[in-house]
C-alpha cells in the first residue's frame, strides 16, 4: 500500500508542547457524511490524525456528547463529507509526472486513479518498445520527450510516482505492451516460448505492485492476441489476486458478442473481470443497454465476479489512428505511415473504413460527421481542432478520407478525436447497474479534450444524481468510492470508517456541478471546496494547495 510518509516539504502537523497525544490533526465538524457504502447519510464530527480517520462522532452537537478536539477545526455545515472518488479508468500515466499538481482530477475530488489502461502504457518496456509505445499513444499522453522516462519495469514506474503526486495512483499491466515486448507487432499467435515470456512479464508486474492487467482489443498489437492467449495471461492475474480490465473487441456491431467473450474467458481463467468504459455505442446499439445488463445479471447470478465503469457522457474519445483496420497497423507506427503514404494501400484502408467497417472502428462503417478532431501534436495543424473530418474536408474541397489520411501523416499519428456515437438512454441504464463504477477515460492532452477529463465526477453528482435523479446521492457516491475500492481490494479506502485512510472530499450537494463543457473543456467544477489526500488538503477553499500527498497504491498480496 502507499506510504503514510508526508511529501517533501509538506510535513504533517506535530503536537505542540503539552498537547494531548491523541489530539487530532483536523476535526471536520457537523458534516453530512455519505460514507461510500450506499447507506443513508448521517451528521457527524470526523477526526483525522496521521493520515487516517481516528474518530467519527455521530450527531455530536445534538446529543451533547464529548466532541473530538483537534489542532485545526473545519466547519462543514451544509457540506457532504464522502470518501475520495476513485477514477477507475484514467490516462494520466505521463501527465502525473509532467504536472504532478494534477488539478484536472484533484479539483473533481478524485483521490485515486487507475492507470495503465487499454493495454498500452510505459511499463514494462525496453528501449525499443518504449520508443514504439511513445509513438503509438502520443495522442493520449503526448510523445513524452518532456518527461524523463528513466524507468523500465512496473516497480520502477511506481517508484517514480512515489516521489510525489497530487492524487494516488494504481497501475494495470498493459497486455498490448507486454505482447510488444514478447513478439513485436506481428498479427499471429504466440509461440510457447513467447507465451511463457508474456506470463513472466505479467507476473513480474503484479509482484511489483500492479493491481491487474488491461487490454485494448481494438488497439494493436494487443488485439492480435487470441482468446487462448488472453486466458492464459488471466490465469496469472488471478493467481496474484488481480483483475482483468479489457477494452474489448467491439463497442459497435459486435458489442454483445464481445462482452460475452470477455465473460467466458475470465470465467475459464477464474479471474475477476472489470469491463472498461462499458458502453453500447453506434446506431446499431441504440436502446440495447437492457440486453447488456441482462447478460451481466445472468453471469453474476451464476457466480461470475464482474464490475464495470462508465463515463457520464455520450461521445467517446480516442485517437484517429485507432480507427484504422488492424492489418494496416501490423509492424508498428512506421509501417502504418508507410502504408498511408502508398496510394494503393491507402485505398484499401479507405474501403475498410467507409464500406466494410474496420475492426478498429468496431465493425461499423465510419461516419466522418461523427469524428471530431480534439487535439493535434503539431501547432501548425491547429485549424483542424474542433471540426469534424467531414467539415474540414468540405472546406478543403477533398474527400473526408483524404483529410484524415493527410492529417495522420502530417501529425505522425498524433491526432485525438471525439467520436459522437453514444446514446443517452444507454448511458443512464448502465450507470444504474449494481456492478457499475465511475471512470473518466480522460485524455488531458490536446487543445480541445473531452470534458470528461475535467468533469466526470461532479457531473455524476450534479447532473445525474441531483438534477435527473438517475441515482440517489448515497448510491452515486457508492458507485464512485466504495465499489471501486472493493474491486481494487483496498482494505482501508473507499469508505468513511475509523482506521481508514483520510482520502476525503467535502462538496455542496446543492451546487456541485461540472464546469467543463465541449466548448470550454478545462473549466473547473463548482461546489467542491475541499479535497484531502492522506489527511492533507490538496484542494482547500476551492484552490490547489501545492501539496503532493499522493503515492502509488500497490496490489495487496494474496493471503
Amino acid at each position: 500500500m502507499t506510504s503514510a510518509d508526508p511529501a517533501p516539504g509538506t510535513p504533517l502537523p506535530r503536537p505542540t508542547a503539552g498537547a494531548p497525544a491523541d489530539l487530532a490533526d483536523l476535526v471536520i465538524r457537523d458534516a453530512d457524511v455519505v460514507d461510500g457504502s450506499g447507506a443513508p447519510s448521517y451528521r457527524a464530527d470526523v477526526a483525522v490524525r496521521g493520515g487516517r480517520i481516528v474518530a467519527i462522532v455521530k450527531e455530536a452537537a445534538a446529543a451533547g456528547c464529548q466532541r473530538p478536539s483537534g489542532r485545526r477545526t473545519l466547519d462543514a455545515e451544509g457540506l457532504v463529507l464522502s470518501p475520495g472518488f476513485i477514477d477507475m479508468h484514467a490516462h494520466s500515466d505521463l501527465e502525473l509526472l509532467r504536472n504532478p499538481d494534477h488539478s484536472a482530477k484533484a479539483a473533481q475530488g478524485v483521490t485515486l486513479e487507475v492507470l495503465g489502461q487499454d493495454g498500452l502504457s510505459y511499463a514494462p518496456v525496453d528501449d525499443r518498445t518504449l520508443a514504439e509505445v511513445r509513438r503509438a499513444i502520443t495522442g493520449w499522453n503526448g510523445y513524452g520527450d518532456d518527461v524523463d522516462i528513466d524507468w523500465r519495469s512496473v516497480g520502477e514506474y511506481l517508484d517514480r510516482l512515489d516521489e510525489g503526486i497530487a492524487v494516488n495512483a494504481a497501475y494495470l499491466v498493459p497486455q498490448g505492451t507486454v505482447r510488444m515486448l514478447a513478439l513485436g507487432w506481428e498479427d499471429r499467435a504466440a509461440t510457447p516460448a513467447e507465451l511463457d515470456r508474456m506470463r513472466q512479464l505479467v507476473a513480474e508486474g503484479l509482484e511489483q505492485g500492479a493491481v491487474g492487467m488491461s487490454s485494448g482489443l481494438t488497439y494493436t498489437p494487443g488485439m492480435y492476441a487470441p482468446d487462448a492467449e488472453l486466458t492464459e495471461l488471466c490465469r496469472v492475474v488471478a493467481s496474484h489476486g488481480g483483475y482483468y480490465c479489457p477494452h474489448h473487441r467491439s463497442y459497435g456491431a459486435g458489442a454483445l458478442a464481445a462482452y460475452e467473450e470477455m465473460i467466458a474467458l475470465t470465467r475459464a481463467a477464474g479471474c475477476p473481470l472489470h469491463l472498461a468504459h462499458a458502453t453500447m455505442n453506434f446506431g446499431v446499439n441504440e436502446g440495447r443497454a437492457p440486453e447488456l445488463l441482462a447478460l451481466l445479471d445472468d453471469a453474476l447470478a451464476s457466480g461470475a465476479d464482474i464490475s464495470l465503469d462508465t463515463y457520464p457522457y455520450t461521445p467517446g474519445c480516442t485517437t484517429l489512428v485507432a480507427l484504422l483496420p488492424s492489418w494496416a497497423s501490423e509492424g508498428g507506427p512506421e509501417e502504418i505511415l508507410r502504408r498511408l503514404a502508398d496510394p494503393e494501400t491507402a485505398e484499401r484502408v479507405r474501403h475498410d473504413l467507409e464500406v466494410t467497417g474496420a475492426d478498429g472502428c468496431h465493425g461499423v462503417p465510419v461516419d466522418w460527421d461523427t469524428v471530431e478532431i480534439s487535439g493535434v501534436g503539431d501547432p501548425a495543424l491547429a485549424d483542424h481542432v474542433g471540426r469534424t473530418v467531414r467539415e474540414t474536408a468540405r472546406l478543403r474541397g477533398e474527400a473526408p478520407w483524404e483529410t484524415a489520411r493527410r492529417l495522420l501523416v502530417a501529425d505522425r499519428l498524433g491526432p485525438t478525436i471525439l467520436q459522437h456515437v453514444g446514446h443517452e438512454e444507454n448511458v443512464r441504464a448502465i450507470m444504474r447497474h449494481r456492478a457499475h463504477t465511475g471512470g473518466s477515460d480522460g485524455i488531458l492532452r490536446g487543445s480541445k479534450p473531452h470534458p470528461r477529463a475535467y468533469g466526470t465526477f461532479p457531473r455524476y453528482l450534479g447532473h445525474y444524481a441531483r438534477e435527473l435523479g438517475v441515482l440517489s446521492l448515497e448510491e452515486c457516491v457508492a458507485h464512485l468510492t466504495g465499489r471501486p475500492a472493493a474491486r481494487l481490494r483496498l482494505p482501508d479506502r473507499g469508505l468513511v470508517r475509523e482506521g481508514y485512510r483520510a482520502d476525503l472530499v467535502l462538496f455542496d450537494p446543492a451546487t456541485v456541478a461540472a464546469g467543463a463543457t465541449f466548448e470550454a473543456p478545462r473549466t473547473p467544477p463548482a461546489g467542491i471546496p475541499h479535497v484531502l489526500v492522506d489527511g492533507r488538503f490538496v484542494i482547500e477553499d476551492g484552490r490547489r494547495t501545492g501539496v503532493l500527498a499522493g503515492r502509488s497504491v500497490r496490489r495487496t498480496p494474496v493471503g
